[in-house]
Protein backbone atom coordinates (compact mmCIF):
# COMPACT_ATOMS: atom_id res chain seq x y z
CA UNK A 1 0.00 0.00 0.00
CA UNK A 2 1.33 3.03 -1.10
CA UNK A 3 -0.63 5.22 1.58
CA UNK A 4 -3.02 5.70 3.79
CA UNK A 5 -4.84 7.92 6.13
CA UNK A 6 -4.50 7.01 9.55
CA UNK A 7 -6.15 8.69 12.79
CA UNK A 8 -8.03 12.31 11.61
CA UNK A 9 -7.61 15.41 13.50
CA UNK A 10 -11.99 15.46 14.00
CA UNK A 11 -14.61 13.26 15.48
CA UNK A 12 -16.29 11.92 12.21
CA UNK A 13 -14.69 8.87 10.81
CA UNK A 14 -12.95 8.35 8.08
CA UNK A 15 -12.74 5.57 6.00
CA UNK A 16 -10.74 3.98 2.72
CA UNK A 17 -12.26 4.13 -0.62
CA UNK A 18 -11.03 0.80 -2.72
CA UNK A 19 -8.07 -0.13 -2.80
CA UNK A 20 -4.36 2.30 -2.92
CA UNK A 21 -2.44 0.96 -5.26
CA UNK A 22 -0.56 4.14 -7.00
CA UNK A 23 -2.46 4.12 -10.84
CA UNK A 24 -0.45 6.95 -12.62
CA UNK A 25 3.04 5.36 -13.32
CA UNK A 26 4.91 8.60 -12.41
CA UNK A 27 7.63 9.87 -15.52
CA UNK A 28 10.96 10.47 -14.56
CA UNK A 29 13.23 13.76 -15.80
CA UNK A 30 16.81 12.75 -15.51
CA UNK A 31 18.00 16.16 -14.51
CA UNK A 32 16.23 15.91 -11.27
CA UNK A 33 16.81 12.25 -10.82
CA UNK A 34 20.47 13.47 -10.25
CA UNK A 35 19.66 16.18 -7.85
CA UNK A 36 19.98 15.21 -3.88
CA UNK A 37 17.52 13.25 -2.57
CA UNK A 38 17.58 15.50 0.46
CA UNK A 39 19.30 18.36 -0.27
CA UNK A 40 21.29 19.63 2.44
CA UNK A 41 22.04 21.87 4.77
CA UNK A 42 18.12 21.48 4.36
CA UNK A 43 16.11 24.34 5.71
CA UNK A 44 12.92 25.62 4.22
CA UNK A 45 12.22 29.68 5.10
CA UNK A 46 8.68 31.29 4.98
CA UNK A 47 8.62 32.70 1.52
CA UNK A 48 5.18 34.22 1.85
CA UNK A 49 7.11 36.08 4.75
CA UNK A 50 9.89 37.17 2.55
CA UNK A 51 7.40 38.20 -0.17
CA UNK A 52 5.45 40.11 2.17
CA UNK A 53 8.32 41.95 3.93
CA UNK A 54 9.95 42.49 0.61
CA UNK A 55 6.65 44.38 -0.40
CA UNK A 56 6.84 46.35 2.82
CA UNK A 57 10.39 47.30 2.84
CA UNK A 58 10.74 48.65 -0.76
CA UNK A 59 7.68 50.43 -1.75
CA UNK A 60 8.69 53.31 1.21
CA UNK A 61 9.38 56.22 -0.61
CA UNK A 62 10.77 57.71 2.61
CA UNK A 63 12.99 54.81 2.85
CA UNK A 64 16.19 55.78 5.00
CA UNK A 65 20.04 54.49 4.13
CA UNK A 66 22.83 54.03 2.15
CA UNK A 67 21.42 54.04 -1.64
CA UNK A 68 17.71 53.93 -0.45
CA UNK A 69 14.64 54.57 -1.42
CA UNK A 70 14.79 51.46 -3.83
CA UNK A 71 11.54 53.10 -5.76
CA UNK A 72 10.89 56.45 -7.40
CA UNK A 73 8.38 58.28 -9.62
CA UNK A 74 8.67 58.75 -13.35
CA UNK A 75 6.44 61.66 -14.44
CA UNK A 76 7.62 61.83 -17.76
CA UNK A 77 3.89 60.42 -19.38
CA UNK A 78 5.41 58.18 -21.74
CA UNK A 79 2.16 56.06 -23.59
CA UNK A 80 -0.54 57.28 -20.82
CA UNK A 81 -0.78 60.34 -19.09
CA UNK A 82 0.18 59.29 -15.67
CA UNK A 83 3.15 59.21 -13.65
CA UNK A 84 4.53 55.56 -12.73
CA UNK A 85 6.63 54.06 -10.18
CA UNK A 86 10.31 53.19 -11.18
CA UNK A 87 12.26 50.50 -9.25
CA UNK A 88 16.07 49.73 -9.02
CA UNK A 89 16.92 46.89 -11.30
CA UNK A 90 19.94 46.91 -8.90
CA UNK A 91 21.39 48.11 -5.80
CA UNK A 92 23.06 51.96 -6.33
CA UNK A 93 22.26 51.43 -10.37
CA UNK A 94 23.69 55.05 -11.50
CA UNK A 95 21.73 54.71 -14.78
CA UNK A 96 18.32 54.58 -12.44
CA UNK A 97 16.38 56.99 -9.96
CA UNK A 98 16.84 60.62 -10.64
CA UNK A 99 19.51 59.88 -13.50
CA UNK A 100 17.89 59.76 -17.15
CA UNK A 101 15.06 61.80 -16.06
CA UNK A 102 14.12 59.16 -13.91
CA UNK A 103 13.09 56.90 -16.92
CA UNK A 104 15.30 54.25 -17.40
CA UNK A 105 13.50 51.50 -15.04
CA UNK A 106 12.50 47.93 -15.89
CA UNK A 107 9.05 45.84 -16.42
CA UNK A 108 10.56 42.72 -15.22
CA UNK A 109 11.58 44.58 -12.17
CA UNK A 110 8.18 46.35 -11.83
CA UNK A 111 5.60 43.75 -12.56
CA UNK A 112 7.58 40.89 -10.94
CA UNK A 113 7.12 42.58 -7.76
CA UNK A 114 3.19 43.53 -8.28
CA UNK A 115 2.34 40.21 -9.37
CA UNK A 116 4.75 38.44 -6.64
CA UNK A 117 2.82 40.84 -3.89
CA UNK A 118 -0.77 39.76 -5.41
CA UNK A 119 0.29 36.34 -4.82
CA UNK A 120 1.29 36.41 -1.27
CA UNK A 121 -2.83 38.66 -0.88
CA UNK A 122 -1.44 42.26 -1.44
CA UNK A 123 -3.77 44.18 -3.51
CA UNK A 124 -1.60 46.38 -5.51
CA UNK A 125 -4.39 48.32 -6.82
CA UNK A 126 -4.96 50.06 -4.01
CA UNK A 127 -1.98 50.11 -1.58
CA UNK A 128 -1.50 53.10 0.69
CA UNK A 129 -3.55 55.23 -1.89
CA UNK A 130 -1.61 54.02 -4.98
CA UNK A 131 -2.41 51.86 -7.57
CA UNK A 132 0.72 50.53 -8.59
CA UNK A 133 -1.38 48.20 -11.41
CA UNK A 134 -2.85 50.67 -13.18
CA UNK A 135 1.07 52.43 -13.17
CA UNK A 136 1.93 49.47 -14.79
CA UNK A 137 0.31 50.70 -18.37
CA UNK A 138 3.23 52.93 -18.83
CA UNK A 139 5.19 49.81 -20.50
CA UNK A 140 2.37 49.20 -22.92
CA UNK A 141 4.38 51.17 -25.93
CA UNK A 142 1.83 52.86 -28.11
CA UNK A 143 3.74 55.57 -28.72
CA UNK A 144 6.35 53.42 -30.79
CA UNK A 145 3.81 51.69 -32.44
CA UNK A 146 4.45 48.11 -31.40
CA UNK A 147 1.34 48.61 -29.30
CA UNK A 148 2.71 45.22 -26.56
CA UNK A 149 4.19 45.49 -23.23
CA UNK A 150 8.27 46.01 -23.16
CA UNK A 151 10.58 45.77 -20.94
CA UNK A 152 10.95 49.95 -20.75
CA UNK A 153 8.68 52.96 -21.40
CA UNK A 154 10.27 54.26 -24.27
CA UNK A 155 13.42 54.00 -26.73
CA UNK A 156 15.29 56.71 -25.36
CA UNK A 157 16.75 54.85 -22.14
CA UNK A 158 16.34 51.06 -23.67
CA UNK A 159 19.65 50.95 -24.75
CA UNK A 160 20.86 51.62 -21.03
CA UNK A 161 20.21 48.22 -20.39
CA UNK A 162 19.30 44.04 -21.88
CA UNK A 163 16.46 44.16 -24.53
CA UNK A 164 14.07 46.35 -25.63
CA UNK A 165 13.55 46.07 -29.35
CA UNK A 166 16.48 43.71 -30.51
CA UNK A 167 16.65 40.66 -28.02
CA UNK A 168 13.29 38.71 -28.02
CA UNK A 169 12.58 37.03 -24.79
CA UNK A 170 13.01 40.92 -23.42
CA UNK A 171 9.81 41.28 -25.83
CA UNK A 172 7.74 38.80 -24.80
CA UNK A 173 8.04 38.11 -21.02
CA UNK A 174 6.58 41.51 -20.24
CA UNK A 175 3.19 40.11 -21.79
CA UNK A 176 3.75 37.21 -20.41
CA UNK A 177 3.45 38.54 -17.32
CA UNK A 178 1.21 41.39 -18.27
CA UNK A 179 -1.67 38.15 -18.55
CA UNK A 180 -1.31 36.81 -15.12
CA UNK A 181 -1.32 40.64 -14.03
CA UNK A 182 -4.16 41.13 -15.66
CA UNK A 183 -5.84 37.79 -14.56
CA UNK A 184 -5.57 38.58 -10.94
CA UNK A 185 -6.81 42.29 -11.95
CA UNK A 186 -9.60 41.57 -14.54
CA UNK A 187 -11.52 45.09 -13.70
CA UNK A 188 -8.65 47.03 -14.38
CA UNK A 189 -9.44 49.91 -16.85
CA UNK A 190 -7.95 49.51 -20.22
CA UNK A 191 -6.62 46.79 -19.44
CA UNK A 192 -8.68 44.70 -21.60
CA UNK A 193 -7.93 46.25 -24.59
CA UNK A 194 -4.16 46.18 -23.97
CA UNK A 195 -5.00 42.57 -23.62
CA UNK A 196 -6.47 42.30 -26.86
CA UNK A 197 -4.05 44.35 -28.22
CA UNK A 198 -1.66 42.31 -27.63
CA UNK A 199 -3.00 38.57 -28.67
CA UNK A 200 -3.85 40.62 -31.95
CA UNK A 201 0.35 41.37 -32.16
CA UNK A 202 0.77 37.53 -31.14
CA UNK A 203 -1.66 36.01 -33.70
CA UNK A 204 -0.50 37.73 -36.84
CA UNK A 205 3.22 37.35 -36.00
CA UNK A 206 2.83 33.71 -35.48
CA UNK A 207 0.66 33.51 -38.76
CA UNK A 208 3.53 35.79 -40.56
CA UNK A 209 6.15 33.54 -38.85
CA UNK A 210 4.49 30.26 -40.52
CA UNK A 211 5.98 28.17 -38.28
CA UNK A 212 10.05 29.40 -38.68
CA UNK A 213 10.69 31.11 -35.45
CA UNK A 214 14.30 30.94 -35.53
CA UNK A 215 15.43 34.82 -35.74
CA UNK A 216 16.71 36.67 -33.00
CA UNK A 217 13.80 39.08 -32.35
CA UNK A 218 10.34 40.53 -33.61
CA UNK A 219 9.58 43.70 -34.68
CA UNK A 220 6.02 44.44 -33.55
CA UNK A 221 5.74 47.82 -35.21
CA UNK A 222 6.38 46.80 -38.73
CA UNK A 223 5.53 43.65 -38.39
CA UNK A 224 8.65 41.67 -39.40
CA UNK A 225 10.85 38.81 -38.00
CA UNK A 226 14.24 40.06 -38.04
CA UNK A 227 18.17 38.67 -37.22
CA UNK A 228 21.14 40.55 -35.85
CA UNK A 229 24.04 39.72 -33.64
CA UNK A 230 21.82 37.93 -31.34
CA UNK A 231 21.20 34.24 -31.91
CA UNK A 232 18.30 32.63 -32.54
CA UNK A 233 15.62 32.26 -30.18
CA UNK A 234 12.88 29.69 -31.25
CA UNK A 235 11.99 29.56 -27.26
CA UNK A 236 9.91 32.96 -27.95
CA UNK A 237 7.11 30.48 -29.52
CA UNK A 238 6.41 29.48 -26.55
CA UNK A 239 5.54 32.54 -25.08
CA UNK A 240 3.33 33.36 -27.69
CA UNK A 241 1.47 30.33 -27.38
CA UNK A 242 1.40 31.09 -23.47
CA UNK A 243 -0.09 34.53 -23.86
CA UNK A 244 -2.32 33.24 -27.12
CA UNK A 245 -3.90 30.44 -25.19
CA UNK A 246 -4.10 32.75 -22.12
CA UNK A 247 -6.31 35.23 -24.60
CA UNK A 248 -8.27 32.10 -25.47
CA UNK A 249 -9.38 31.42 -22.34
CA UNK A 250 -10.22 34.99 -21.23
CA UNK A 251 -12.02 35.62 -24.43
CA UNK A 252 -13.36 32.69 -26.11
CA UNK A 253 -11.98 34.20 -29.86
CA UNK A 254 -10.66 30.59 -31.93
CA UNK A 255 -8.35 32.50 -33.37
CA UNK A 256 -6.31 32.75 -30.50
CA UNK A 257 -6.32 28.73 -29.73
CA UNK A 258 -5.14 28.02 -33.59
CA UNK A 259 -2.48 30.46 -32.63
CA UNK A 260 -1.35 29.19 -29.42
CA UNK A 261 -1.18 25.55 -30.99
CA UNK A 262 0.39 26.54 -34.28
CA UNK A 263 3.09 28.42 -32.07
CA UNK A 264 3.76 24.86 -29.70
CA UNK A 265 4.00 23.05 -33.28
CA UNK A 266 6.63 25.49 -34.26
CA UNK A 267 8.23 24.65 -30.77
CA UNK A 268 7.96 21.60 -30.76
CA UNK A 269 9.53 20.66 -34.31
CA UNK A 270 12.92 22.12 -32.86
CA UNK A 271 15.73 19.69 -34.02
CA UNK A 272 17.98 21.17 -30.61
CA UNK A 273 17.22 22.13 -27.57
CA UNK A 274 15.77 25.81 -28.36
CA UNK A 275 16.03 27.54 -24.63
CA UNK A 276 17.18 30.74 -24.25
CA UNK A 277 16.27 32.26 -21.44
CA UNK A 278 12.75 31.81 -18.86
CA UNK A 279 10.21 30.89 -21.81
CA UNK A 280 10.66 27.11 -22.34
CA UNK A 281 9.13 25.90 -19.01
CA UNK A 282 6.23 27.67 -20.08
CA UNK A 283 5.98 25.47 -23.59
CA UNK A 284 6.51 22.23 -21.14
CA UNK A 285 3.18 23.82 -18.79
CA UNK A 286 1.21 24.41 -22.22
CA UNK A 287 2.01 21.05 -23.41
CA UNK A 288 0.30 19.63 -20.18
CA UNK A 289 -2.63 21.60 -20.11
CA UNK A 290 -3.50 21.62 -23.75
CA UNK A 291 -3.05 17.98 -24.07
CA UNK A 292 -5.48 17.74 -21.28
CA UNK A 293 -7.56 20.28 -22.34
CA UNK A 294 -7.57 20.18 -25.84
CA UNK A 295 -7.05 16.92 -27.16
CA UNK A 296 -3.70 17.67 -28.42
CA UNK A 297 -0.55 15.34 -28.31
CA UNK A 298 2.70 17.85 -27.92
CA UNK A 299 5.30 16.04 -26.72
CA UNK A 300 5.79 16.90 -22.96
CA UNK A 301 9.06 14.80 -21.90
CA UNK A 302 11.01 16.14 -24.60
CA UNK A 303 9.85 20.02 -23.78
CA UNK A 304 10.56 18.62 -19.46
CA UNK A 305 13.87 17.69 -20.85
CA UNK A 306 14.79 20.71 -23.08
CA UNK A 307 13.83 22.43 -19.94
CA UNK A 308 16.12 21.07 -17.50
CA UNK A 309 18.74 19.32 -19.16
CA UNK A 310 21.28 22.22 -20.25
CA UNK A 311 21.63 21.15 -23.32
CA UNK A 312 20.70 24.40 -24.68
CA UNK A 313 23.00 25.11 -28.15
CA UNK A 314 22.12 29.12 -28.68
CA UNK A 315 22.28 29.93 -24.73
CA UNK A 316 25.07 27.40 -24.02
CA UNK A 317 24.42 25.37 -21.33
CA UNK A 318 21.53 27.04 -19.95
CA UNK A 319 19.06 24.64 -17.46
CA UNK A 320 19.03 23.49 -14.14
CA UNK A 321 21.45 23.15 -12.20
CA UNK A 322 22.64 20.03 -10.71
CA UNK A 323 25.30 19.63 -7.82
CA UNK A 324 26.90 20.08 -4.14
CA UNK A 325 29.32 22.91 -3.70
CA UNK A 326 31.94 21.94 -0.88
CA UNK A 327 28.96 20.99 0.81
CA UNK A 328 26.00 22.86 -0.26
CA UNK A 329 23.55 21.67 -2.37
CA UNK A 330 22.86 24.63 -5.27
CA UNK A 331 20.45 21.60 -7.37
CA UNK A 332 17.16 22.98 -8.88
CA UNK A 333 18.86 26.42 -9.34
CA UNK A 334 18.27 28.22 -13.07
CA UNK A 335 20.92 29.80 -14.99
CA UNK A 336 23.64 28.68 -17.04
CA UNK A 337 25.21 25.09 -16.00
CA UNK A 338 28.40 26.01 -17.96
CA UNK A 339 29.60 29.15 -17.18
CA UNK A 340 32.79 29.50 -14.71
CA UNK A 341 31.19 25.92 -13.38
CA UNK A 342 27.94 26.80 -13.19
CA UNK A 343 25.70 30.37 -12.37
CA UNK A 344 22.24 30.28 -10.94
CA UNK A 345 20.41 33.21 -11.10
CA UNK A 346 17.65 33.91 -8.38
CA UNK A 347 14.79 35.46 -10.77
CA UNK A 348 14.88 32.29 -13.24
CA UNK A 349 14.59 30.06 -9.98
CA UNK A 350 11.69 31.55 -8.78
CA UNK A 351 10.12 32.53 -12.66
CA UNK A 352 10.30 28.49 -13.11
CA UNK A 353 7.84 27.32 -10.34
CA UNK A 354 5.38 29.59 -12.26
CA UNK A 355 4.72 27.10 -14.99
CA UNK A 356 6.28 24.01 -13.57
CA UNK A 357 3.76 23.61 -10.30
CA UNK A 358 0.55 23.48 -11.98
CA UNK A 359 1.95 21.21 -14.98
CA UNK A 360 0.76 18.66 -12.10
CA UNK A 361 -2.49 19.22 -12.17
CA UNK A 362 -2.98 18.29 -16.18
CA UNK A 363 -0.12 15.61 -16.04
CA UNK A 364 0.33 13.86 -12.34
CA UNK A 365 2.92 11.67 -13.80
CA UNK A 366 5.21 14.22 -13.29
CA UNK A 367 4.55 15.00 -9.60
CA UNK A 368 7.53 13.25 -8.32
CA UNK A 369 9.87 15.03 -10.76
CA UNK A 370 7.98 18.45 -9.71
CA UNK A 371 8.00 17.91 -6.44
CA UNK A 372 11.78 16.46 -6.06
CA UNK A 373 12.90 19.21 -8.41
CA UNK A 374 11.23 22.25 -6.24
CA UNK A 375 12.34 20.80 -2.84
CA UNK A 376 15.62 21.22 -4.13
CA UNK A 377 14.69 24.61 -6.09
CA UNK A 378 13.20 25.87 -2.54
CA UNK A 379 15.78 24.89 -0.28
CA UNK A 380 18.71 26.26 -2.67
CA UNK A 381 17.27 29.65 -3.12
CA UNK A 382 17.62 30.72 0.52
CA UNK A 383 21.40 31.00 -0.62
CA UNK A 384 20.98 33.78 -2.68
CA UNK A 385 20.37 35.63 0.62
CA UNK A 386 23.36 36.92 2.07
CA UNK A 387 21.36 36.39 5.49
CA UNK A 388 21.67 32.84 4.42
CA UNK A 389 24.69 32.21 2.80
CA UNK A 390 27.69 31.49 4.72
CA UNK A 391 29.74 34.85 4.45
CA UNK A 392 33.19 33.02 2.83
CA UNK A 393 30.88 32.28 0.07
CA UNK A 394 29.52 35.79 -0.78
CA UNK A 395 31.50 38.55 -2.41
CA UNK A 396 30.46 41.56 -0.19
CA UNK A 397 29.06 40.04 3.02
CA UNK A 398 30.64 43.02 4.77
CA UNK A 399 27.73 45.36 2.80
CA UNK A 400 24.54 42.95 3.16
CA UNK A 401 22.95 45.24 5.85
CA UNK A 402 22.05 47.73 2.52
CA UNK A 403 19.56 44.77 1.67
CA UNK A 404 17.62 45.18 4.76
CA UNK A 405 17.34 41.06 4.47
CA UNK A 406 15.03 41.44 1.41
CA UNK A 407 17.24 41.76 -1.61
CA UNK A 408 19.33 38.72 -2.84
CA UNK A 409 22.60 38.63 -4.80
CA UNK A 410 21.46 38.37 -8.00
CA UNK A 411 22.86 34.88 -8.54
CA UNK A 412 25.51 32.19 -7.49
CA UNK A 413 28.47 30.58 -9.87
CA UNK A 414 30.70 27.57 -8.97
CA UNK A 415 33.77 30.21 -9.07
CA UNK A 416 33.38 34.21 -9.31
CA UNK A 417 32.41 35.36 -12.86
CA UNK A 418 34.88 38.38 -12.43
CA UNK A 419 37.54 36.64 -13.09
CA UNK A 420 40.35 39.41 -11.27
CA UNK A 421 37.71 40.10 -8.14
CA UNK A 422 37.11 37.30 -5.48
CA UNK A 423 39.21 34.78 -6.73
CA UNK A 424 39.40 33.06 -3.50
CA UNK A 425 35.93 32.58 -2.74
CA UNK A 426 35.06 28.60 -3.11
CA UNK A 427 31.76 27.97 -4.52
CA UNK A 428 29.07 28.93 -4.28
CA UNK A 429 30.05 32.29 -4.83
CA UNK A 430 27.14 34.33 -3.99
CA UNK A 431 27.38 37.91 -6.81
CA UNK A 432 25.72 39.57 -8.89
CA UNK A 433 26.55 41.41 -12.55
CA UNK A 434 25.62 44.86 -11.66
CA UNK A 435 29.41 46.19 -11.53
CA UNK A 436 30.05 44.85 -15.20
CA UNK A 437 26.64 46.72 -16.55
CA UNK A 438 28.29 50.18 -15.83
CA UNK A 439 32.35 49.33 -16.00
CA UNK A 440 33.81 51.73 -13.15
CA UNK A 441 30.64 53.74 -12.25
CA UNK A 442 27.97 51.19 -10.38
CA UNK A 443 28.67 50.49 -6.99
CA UNK A 444 30.19 46.87 -5.56
CA UNK A 445 26.20 46.62 -3.93
CA UNK A 446 24.84 46.69 -7.56
CA UNK A 447 25.46 42.94 -7.11
CA UNK A 448 22.58 42.83 -4.88
CA UNK A 449 19.22 42.34 -7.43
CA UNK A 450 16.30 44.05 -6.32
CA UNK A 451 14.51 43.18 -9.83
CA UNK A 452 15.04 39.41 -9.13
CA UNK A 453 14.06 39.44 -5.32
CA UNK A 454 10.85 40.76 -6.53
CA UNK A 455 10.18 38.09 -7.91
CA UNK A 456 9.73 36.53 -4.28
CA UNK A 457 5.87 35.86 -4.41
CA UNK A 458 6.09 33.45 -7.04
CA UNK A 459 7.35 31.13 -4.18
CA UNK A 460 5.77 32.96 -1.35
CA UNK A 461 2.07 31.78 -3.61
CA UNK A 462 3.23 28.21 -4.34
CA UNK A 463 5.28 27.22 -1.23
CA UNK A 464 4.38 26.07 2.21
CA UNK A 465 5.93 23.57 4.07
CA UNK A 466 4.32 21.08 5.67
CA UNK A 467 4.38 19.48 9.12
CA UNK A 468 6.98 17.31 8.63
CA UNK A 469 10.74 18.88 7.08
CA UNK A 470 11.55 18.82 3.78
CA UNK A 471 7.92 17.85 3.06
CA UNK A 472 6.44 20.50 0.78
CA UNK A 473 2.77 21.58 0.33
CA UNK A 474 2.61 22.84 -3.48
CA UNK A 475 -0.31 24.79 -4.02
CA UNK A 476 -1.15 23.66 -7.77
CA UNK A 477 -3.76 26.55 -8.67
CA UNK A 478 -1.57 29.52 -7.38
CA UNK A 479 -0.25 30.35 -10.88
CA UNK A 480 -2.35 28.05 -13.14
CA UNK A 481 -3.70 31.69 -14.08
CA UNK A 482 -7.13 31.49 -16.34
CA UNK A 483 -7.85 27.77 -15.48
CA UNK A 484 -11.21 26.44 -15.62
CA UNK A 485 -13.32 26.15 -13.15
CA UNK A 486 -10.99 24.07 -10.30
CA UNK A 487 -11.24 22.96 -7.12
CA UNK A 488 -8.24 23.50 -4.53
CA UNK A 489 -5.30 21.19 -5.59
CA UNK A 490 -2.03 20.54 -3.61
CA UNK A 491 1.60 18.47 -4.27
CA UNK A 492 3.43 16.51 -1.50
CA UNK A 493 6.34 15.19 -2.38
CA UNK A 494 7.75 12.95 0.54
CA UNK A 495 11.89 12.54 -0.19
CA UNK A 496 12.31 10.42 2.41
CA UNK A 497 13.39 6.68 1.82
CA UNK A 498 10.79 5.67 4.73
CA UNK A 499 7.00 6.39 4.66
CA UNK A 500 6.16 9.63 6.77
CA UNK A 501 2.58 11.13 7.65
CA UNK A 502 1.72 14.59 6.76
CA UNK A 503 -1.37 16.51 8.51
CA UNK A 504 -3.38 18.49 5.54
CA UNK A 505 -5.39 20.91 6.89
CA UNK A 506 -8.74 21.33 4.66
CA UNK A 507 -7.98 25.43 2.98
CA UNK A 508 -11.17 26.89 4.02
CA UNK A 509 -12.38 26.55 7.34
CA UNK A 510 -16.03 25.52 8.22
CA UNK A 511 -16.04 23.39 4.58
CA UNK A 512 -16.70 19.53 4.25
CA UNK A 513 -14.56 17.96 1.95
CA UNK A 514 -13.73 15.44 0.09
CA UNK A 515 -10.20 14.39 -0.79
CA UNK A 516 -9.23 12.64 -3.77
CA UNK A 517 -5.55 12.14 -5.05
CA UNK A 518 -4.75 12.44 -8.59
CA UNK A 519 -1.84 9.98 -8.30
CA UNK A 520 -4.02 6.84 -6.87
CA UNK A 521 -7.02 7.97 -8.49
CA UNK A 522 -9.14 7.45 -5.27
CA UNK A 523 -10.91 9.19 -2.79
CA UNK A 524 -8.60 9.02 0.49
CA UNK A 525 -11.35 10.40 2.56
CA UNK A 526 -14.78 11.69 2.97
CA UNK A 527 -16.89 14.29 4.69
CA UNK A 528 -13.35 15.94 6.20
CA UNK A 529 -13.90 19.16 8.48
CA UNK A 530 -10.71 19.85 10.08
CA UNK A 531 -7.49 18.25 9.07
CA UNK A 532 -6.73 14.71 8.60
CA UNK A 533 -3.15 12.77 8.33
CA UNK A 534 -2.10 11.39 5.03
CA UNK A 535 0.60 8.82 4.81
CA UNK A 536 3.09 9.09 2.13
CA UNK A 537 5.81 6.26 1.04
CA UNK A 538 9.14 7.45 0.71
CA UNK A 539 10.29 8.90 -2.61
CA UNK A 540 6.36 9.55 -3.44
CA UNK A 541 3.70 11.99 -3.68
CA UNK A 542 0.31 12.56 -3.62
CA UNK A 543 -2.36 15.47 -5.28
CA UNK A 544 -4.55 16.12 -2.72
CA UNK A 545 -7.81 17.92 -4.54
CA UNK A 546 -10.32 19.13 -2.04
CA UNK A 547 -13.75 18.18 -3.32
CA UNK A 548 -16.85 19.17 -1.90
CA UNK A 549 -18.14 16.65 0.14
CA UNK A 550 -21.53 14.50 -1.46
CA UNK A 551 -20.95 15.73 -5.03
CA UNK A 552 -21.56 12.69 -6.98
CA UNK A 553 -19.14 11.71 -9.64
CA UNK A 554 -18.87 11.03 -13.39
CA UNK A 555 -16.95 9.78 -15.93
CA UNK A 556 -17.46 11.98 -19.57
CA UNK A 557 -14.55 11.02 -22.54
CA UNK A 558 -12.26 9.32 -20.10
CA UNK A 559 -12.66 12.58 -17.38
CA UNK A 560 -13.60 12.29 -13.89
CA UNK A 561 -16.11 14.59 -13.49
CA UNK A 562 -18.16 16.50 -10.48
CA UNK A 563 -20.61 19.39 -11.03
CA UNK A 564 -19.44 19.89 -14.39
CA UNK A 565 -15.70 20.62 -12.83
CA UNK A 566 -13.11 18.22 -14.16
CA UNK A 567 -11.67 16.28 -10.96
CA UNK A 568 -9.17 14.47 -13.10
CA UNK A 569 -8.01 14.77 -16.21
CA UNK A 570 -6.68 11.15 -17.02
CA UNK A 571 -9.59 8.41 -15.50
CA UNK A 572 -8.48 5.02 -15.64
CA UNK A 573 -11.06 2.28 -15.08
CA UNK A 574 -11.29 1.16 -12.00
Amino acid sequence: MRFKLIVPFTFLFLCFIGQNQAQVKQVRVSRVDAMADLPQPLKIISWKDMALNFDKTIYDFKATGDHWPMVWMDSTNKNFAQPVMGMYTAVGDVRQGKANKGMFHEALANMGAVLGATLVGIDKSNQHGLNYVGMLKNYFNKDTGWNIMMNNTAPEVALLGGGYGRDWWYDVYPNVLFYAIYDQYPSQPEFEVMARSIAEKFFQADSILKGNYNYSFFDYGKMVPMRNQICAQPDAAAGHAYVLYAAYKKFGDPRYLKGAISAMKALESQPINPTYELLMPFGAYLAAAMNAEQGTTFDIQKMMNWTFDGTAVCREGWGFLVGNWNGIDISGTVGSTVDHGGYAFLMNTFDAAWPLVPLVRYQPKYANAVGKWMLNAVNASRFFYPQYMPEEHQTIPELSAVTKNVIAYEGFSKSSTFDTLYTGLKGPVAQGDGPKWVPGKNPEVSQFSVYGSGHVGIFGGIVKESNVKGILGLDLLATDFYHARAFPSYLFYNPYDASKSIRFEVPEKGTRVDLYDLVSQKFLARNVTSAVKVKIDGKQSVVLVCVPAGMQTVVKNGRLMVDDVVLDYHQQKQ
